[in-house]
């Protein structure tokens, strides 16, 4: 049996249990470059279209927040990889989207760097104090320096905030224009190279600061074609169950890292990082059945004390969506 057929025979029974439903002649689907996930083996051998029965069409984004706009707008169905707090600006604000699986879940691959000659470290935050900070605001960073701050006894608003992508925050911390940057990534890679994290992934994860990205679609697109995100998130699973086996590296990785603009190396450090929660554990009350929802409640709280965001939701049970990922 050959490598795509033992992955297409996963999506098999889910794809006769969608039943009769057509669909759609086509969709877009957003994710990120230098975001290397096993997802984009699958979508680089065509194995969606073949489970879906549907063309496929792929866009980039640089934040979230573009994916939230996009889909308002109905150019994409699905996003890839978003960040929870991104969705939860969006979902905040009114915009009906859904949480339809769990992406990635990750620590280490998301944080902010303080330029290196500024000698600050955890032990000496406080010297942070009216510093210039490149954020891309309402994103998983921007959720991730709010905390850091407030742990560290900072006041934001004592801080130059300026919003900027993770790409373009690297640039500005490599040239010396801004103290810190926050992003993820290729960019965060390439940030770590001018200076120091604060906290490091574990020490983050310990103070409740959880870090991961769900795919997620408008509730309108998922109620009319709850068939075809099933088959999606099938293939999305197989690909995550194959790159579980180490023996699938060597054929896997130099396709994901060329679709992700990535040296093999970069990609192969950076998937290191990376967690894919399976379907059982994703319908677990660890996540979909009750942590991810309490921490999008827990972010959108953060977003408002913060003056981010006027409100929260009193809940966001509304905006996960099992019925697609039990399938």
């Amino acid at each position: 049996m050959t490598f795509k057929s033992k992955l297409m025979g996963a999506v098999a029974a889910t794809a006769m249990l969608a039943g009769a439903q057509s669909a759609t002649a086509e969709i877009t689907v957003g994710y990120f470059l230098e975001w290397p996930m096993p997802f984009q083996f699958a979508k680089e051998t065509g194995m969606y279209e073949e489970a879906m029965g549907t063309k496929v069409n792929w866009v980039s984004f640089d934040t979230g927040t573009a994916m939230s706009a996009a889909m308002a707008s109905g150019d994409v169905q699905m996003s890839v990889s978003q960040g929870v707090p991104p969705f939860v600006v969006a979902t905040s604000a009114g915009q009906d989207l859904q949480v339809v699986d769990v992406a990635v879940s990750y620590a280490d691959n998301d944080n902010c760097v303080v330029r290196a000659d500024l000698e600050i470290d955890g032990s000496s935050a406080g010297e942070m104090a009216g510093k210039k900070v490149a954020v891309p605001l309402g994103t998983a960073a921007h959720y991730g320096f709010l905390r850091q701050m407030d742990h560290f006894g900072i006041d934001v608003g004592g801080l130059e905030v300026v919003d900027m992508a993770p790409a373009e925050g690297e640039a500005a911390l490599s040239q010396g224009s801004v103290d810190m940057a926050c992003g993820w990534g290729g960019a965060l890679r390439r940030m770590l190279g001018s200076g120091n994290v604060l906290l490091t992934g574990a020490e983050k994860t310990e103070l409740g600061i959880l870090t991961f990205d769900i795919t997620s679609a408008p509730t309108g697109y998922v109620a009319e074609n709850s068939d075809e995100v099933a088959a999606f998130l099938a293939v999305t699973a197989a690909a995550n169950a194959m790159w579980a086996d180490e023996a699938n590296h060597a054929k896997m990785l130099p396709v994901i890292a060329k679709d992700a603009g990535m040296s093999e190396d970069d990609a192969k450090a950076t998937l290191a990082g990376f967690v894919f929660p399976s379907v059982e554990e994703q319908l677990s009350e660890a996540w979909l059945e009750g942590a991810a929802v309490a921490h999008m409640k827990g972010v959108a709280d953060v977003f408002v004390a913060s003056g981010s965001i006027d409100a929260a939701k009193a809940s966001y049970d509304d905006n996960v969506n099992i019925g697609p990922l039990s399938q």
